[in-house]
C-alpha cells in the first residue's frame, strides 16, 4: 500500500494515473479537484502496488475541505510506503514542510518525487534545502535522527523518471500476502463515483474559477440498455441560483459540452456500446456542509 501525499496541485492523480498506465483519477489545473481517497492498482511480474490517490492538503473553508484534509492526512497510517509529491517547480510552501515534518518519522520507508520536472523554474535545490532544515528541527524535538528519503527527479506529465520512481517504490515495499484484487484491475472506486467524477471533470473544464469548489455530482441510477449502452441519470449540485445557469450555460451549451466530452470516456471505460447522460442541475444551498449529501457522495465512510 502505497499513500500518495503532497500539497493540492502537485500532480498526484497526474502521476497516479501515469504508473497505473489508464486513467483512474480525474485531473484539471483546478485545486482541490481530487475529493475521495481512490485506491489504483499496479500488478505485474515485480508484485502488486496499491496507491491511495489523496485530496491535497488545502485551507478547509467547511465540512467538505475538513474532510479532504483527513482523508489525506490519514493516508500515511494505512501505508507500506509514503510517496510524497512536490512541486518542483513551484516556490517551496507551508504545506510542503508540513509534509516533510511528518515524513520525518513516518514509520515506514519514504520517497519524495519532486514532480513537474519539465517545467520552467524546476529547482529541486530548494526543496532539499527545506528538508534538511525540517528534518534537523524534528530530530531536535525527538531527540533521534530522521529516516533520509529517497529523492526522485520526475515528469508526471511526460512519464519521464515515472519508471525508476515505480522501481524505488517495489524496492522498498516489504513482501506481504497479495490483496484480493484480480490481476487485470486498475481500480476498485465504486462505478457511480467514478461516473460521477468524470462528469465533475468536464464541468470543471468549462466554468469559472468560483463554480467548481462548489460543484458536486451525484450519480442517481444507471439503466443498462439491451445494447449494451448506460443511460446515467446524475444530479450536478451547486451552491447558489447564479451557478445554475452557469452551469447549464447558454441554451444548455455547457452540459451538451460536458455530455460530448465525457459520454465516450465513460464507455470506454465499461466497454460500453454507447452512453448516454442525462444531467438534473439543482440548486442545493450550502450542499457542502451537509452531513448526508456528502455521505452520498462518498466523502464520508
Amino acid at each position: 500500500m502505497v499513500a500518495v501525499v503532497g500539497r493540492t496541485n502537485s500532480g498526484k492523480s497526474t502521476l497516479v494515473n501515469r504508473l497505473v498506465g489508464e486513467k483512474v483519477s480525474i485531473v484539471s489545473g483546478m485545486e482541490q479537484t481530487t475529493r475521495n481517497r481512490i485506491r489504483a492498482i499496479v500488478t505485474e511480474a515485480r508484485g502488486q502496488l496499491v496507491f491511495l490517490d489523496t485530496p491535497g492538503a488545502h485551507k478547509a473553508e467547511n465540512e467538505l475541505g475538513t474532510l479532504m484534509n483527513r482523508m489525506a492526512r490519514g493516508a500515511g497510517r494505512d501505508a507500506d510506503v509514503l510517496l510524497v509529491v512536490f512541486d518542483g517547480a513551484a516556490p517551496v510552501r507551508l504545506e510542503d514542510e508540513g509534509w516533510m515534518a511528518r515524513a520525518a518519522f513516518a514509520g515506514c520507508p519514504v520517497v519524495f518525487a519532486l514532480n513537474k520536472a519539465d517545467a520552467p523554474g524546476f529547482a529541486p535545490g530548494r526543496f532539499r534545502e527545506a528538508w534538511a532544515r525540517v528534518r534537523a528541527e524534528k530530530a531536535a524535538e525527538r531527540g533521534a535522527t530522521a529516516a533520509e528519503p529517497a529523492w526522485m527527479e520526475i515528469s508526471a506529465a511526460t512519464g519521464a523518471g515515472c519508471e525508476a520512481l515505480l522501481g524505488a517504490l517495489f524496492a522498498r515495499a516489504l513482501p506481504c500476502e497479495a490483496l484480493p484484487f484480480p490481476e487485470d484491475i486498475v481500480s476498485d472506486f465504486p462505478r457511480k463515483l467514478a461516473i460521477g467524477d468524470i462528469i465533475r471533470e468536464k464541468l470543471i473544464a468549462r466554468l469559472f474559477q468560483e463554480v467548481p469548489h462548489q460543484l458536486g455530482v451525484r450519480v442517481d441510477r444507471i439503466d443498462e440498455r439491451p445494447d449494451g449502452s448506460w443511460e446515467v441519470h446524475a444530479t450536478i449540485l451547486v451552491n447558489r441560483p447564479s451557478q445554475k445557469g452557469m452551469v447549464i450555460g447558454l441554451k444548455g451549451r455547457t452540459l451538451r459540452a460536458m455530455r460530448r466530452a465525457a459520454e465516450p470516456e465513460i464507455a470506454e471505460a465499461y466497454g460500453l456500446a454507447g452512453c448516454t447522460i442525462v444531467p438534473f442541475v439543482r440548486v442545493e444551498p450550502k450542499w457542502f456542509r451537509n452531513h448526508f449529501i456528502l455521505k452520498e457522495l462518498g466523502y464520508k465512510e
